[in-house]
């Protein structure tokens, strides 16, 4: 089972990694107004969104089977289990705390541009959390690419 759940983690990484891009680019250039928010920038916005969550659920349930997170004294010691077990974990939750409140925040925003912005700000934010907080293998936490 955790080898089931650590696969689809790392590889729905991507599809996480591709939908905020998208939203973000997407909204980057119709930030200055003129431009309607239509069902189609709503669907992009979402899709972040749903994808974002699933990879939170998926992650969460690692979270308690997985060997490298280890509840003991001497886990803050040890560099790959401290990750894992605090930081990996604090900064996903944060970003997709952050991305959660962009996107229903843009939902109550009348004005466009500013739905357009507003989901830009909090996605890219939450993005570079992202960033920061995946184990990619030049870190030596143990992560890979896949």
């Amino acid at each position: 089972m955790y080898d089931i759940l650590r696969s689809a983690h790392s590889g729905l990484r991507w599809l996480v990694l591709a939908a905020l891009i998208i939203a973000i680019v997407n909204s980057f250039g119709k930030t200055k107004g003129g431009v309607t928010f239509t069902n189609k920038d709503k669907k992009k916005a979402l899709f972040a969104l749903i994808f974002t969550h699933i990879q939170f659920l998926i992650g969460l349930a690692l979270y308690f089977i997985s060997p490298k997170v280890v509840f003991s004294g001497t886990s803050m010691k040890d560099d790959v289990l401290r990750f894992f077990l605090v930081e990996h974990v604090s900064l996903m939750v944060l970003a997709i705390v952050l991305i959660t409140v962009g996107y229903s925040k843009a939902k109550r925003i009348t004005m466009d541009g500013k739905k357009f912005k507003t989901i830009m700000v909090y996605y890219i934010i939450g993005l570079i959390l992202m960033l920061a907080s995946i184990p990619w293998p030049f870190r030596n936490l143990g992560g890979s690419w896949y």
